[in-house]
């Protein structure tokens, strides 16, 4: 795994324990006061565990078997990550009415310095770019049998 995927984890690691931790603490203290808003950030902090093992799972499984569905996992969890920033973001901008007070997709992630906007980018082109290396290493070795 190169510089790029090991600070791509790191990163889901610092999200997720964030994300996580300040949902459960809005949720237990203060729930009542923004319920949407608090569920969102429990639903992100989720998403980005699952993200976080799956891109793991995904490298230590290598390229048959397990890793390929854990690289679909992470896939499939990066793209919602990504639809929940850009929805969540443009109605928190435009009927910010509906979540009281801000989640961590709340206007694209600007309370996480847009981190939640960036990390899913760069994950879906990192899983890209890895999945096309692993193919061709993979074809190479099937052509040679």
């Amino acid at each position: 795994m190169g510089g790029l995927g090991r600070v791509l984890i790191a990163v889901y690691i610092v999200l997720a324990l964030a994300a996580t931790f300040r949902s459960v603490y809005q949720i237990i203290s203060k729930f009542d006061e923004a319920p949407v808003a608090y569920t969102l950030s429990a639903v992100s902090g989720v998403v980005y565990i699952i993200a976080t093992v799956a891109l793991i799972m995904g490298i230590r499984s290598g390229a048959r078997g397990s890793g390929r569905t854990w690289r679909g996992i992470a896939w499939a969890a990066l793209a919602f990550e990504l639809c929940g920033v850009l929805v969540v973001g443009t109605l928190s901008i435009t009927t910010p009415e509906l979540f009281g007070h801000p989640s961590v997709w709340s206007f694209y992630g600007s309370g996480y310095l847009f981190i939640p906007l960036v990390l899913p980018i760069l994950g879906l082109i990192w899983l890209r770019r890895t999945g096309r290396a692993t193919a061709r290493g993979f074809d190479a070795s099937n052509e040679a049998a």
